[in-house]
This record gives C-alpha cells, structure tokens and sequence, in this order.
C-alpha cells in the first residue's frame, strides 16, 4: 500500500477556513483537483491524511483528517456524471465542489488553477473517512497532532514541517496508527 500525508497550505476549518479538496465531510469523500501528484499515484486501499496550512502562533496545526482510496476515476467528467454535487460552485466568495470540469469538458471559468488538463485526470472516490469537526475535537487536535507525528514517523520536531515533509509516505503500520490516534481523539472529545 501506499499512503500520503500533506499540507493543505490555505485550509484550517477549526479557524474558519475550510477544506475544499478533498472533502472528507461527505457521504462519499473525495478528492479532484489538490494533489495530482498524490492523486495519480494512490490504488484502492491506501489512505490520504490531510493537515491544516500554518497560520502562525495563533493556531497550531493539526491533522484534520483523512480516507481511505475506494475508486479511482479516470477523470472529473466521469466524476460529474456519478456526483454532480461536487461540481465547483460558490457560496459567495466560498469555493465549494472539487470538479473543476465542466460538462462540456472544459474548464470552468472561476477556477485559477494552471494545468488543466492534467489537474482532472484521476479523480478519487474514498471511504472511511475519519475528520476532525467539532471544536472540542479540533482542540484536541492542535494539542496533539505535532506528537501523534514525531511519534509515528519517528522524527522529533516541535512543529508539523519539521516532522512532514511534501510527499511524506507512510507504511501500512504508520497509517493504522494515524488511524486509531483521530479515533481516539474523537472518542475523547465526546467523553
């Protein structure tokens, strides 16, 4: 197996900054158009973890969450026929949506990313997603995530760059024990 670890660089939901790529919070979580290095590279049964961007002092970085890889799609046209809920669209100034495709094939005119072509071919499907959401799970997140990290991939580091690196690969024993430190989080959160 093979399963990645990253920084979202402008995501923090328990600062009011949401993740839009992957959306962990969904029935069926995906991810379509951050990564597609990581994207290319996952197979059923691997995992992605995702960890909040650095927002300084004020809010220490953590782990929201990650999934486990069900299917991988060819493209985002193949994604916008079977879950035309996550075409991009915008609540205001918010992006929502991680299909960048329109479905005529094209990109859609309010995203910015470059490389277009390259950015909607395989689009992931995943399941068993385990997210940080409520604030007491976030807390205990921030508090945590820097040691449940210096801990799993054995490097000391007294915050998450020092220990996560760009493509920061984890073995199957690694990824179970990611796993089971967000379930204990959120175990703990609701006691």
């Amino acid at each position: 197996m093979s399963s990645y670890i990253f920084v979202s660089p402008g995501s923090d939901p328990g600062a009011g900054l949401p993740l839009v790529d992957p959306i962990l919070t969904a029935a069926k979580p995906t991810m379509g158009t951050c990564r597609p290095d990581l994207r290319r590279m996952v197979t059923p049964g691997d995992h992605i973890f995702v960890i909040s961007g650095s927002r300084g002092l004020r809010h220490q970085q953590y782990v929201i969450g990650g999934m486990e890889i069900d299917e991988k799609l060819e493209d985002q046209l193949e994604a916008l026929r079977r879950l035309p809920q996550n075409a991009l669209r915008f609540v205001g100034e918010q992006k929502e949506g991680n299909i960048i495709a329109l479905p005529s094939g094209v990109q859609h005119p309010r995203d910015t990313h470059s490389g277009f072509d390259r950015r909607i071919k395989n689009y992931v499907i995943g399941k068993n997603a385990v997210v940080l959401q409520t604030p007491a799970e976030v807390t205990l997140g921030r508090q945590r995530s820097v040691e449940i990290l210096s801990e799993i991939f054995d490097r000391k580091g007294d915050r998450v760059q020092h220990i996560v690196g760009r493509n920061r690969k984890l073995t199957d024993v690694q990824t179970e024990r990611l796993i089971e430190a967000l379930k204990e989080i959120k175990r703990e959160a609701v006691s």
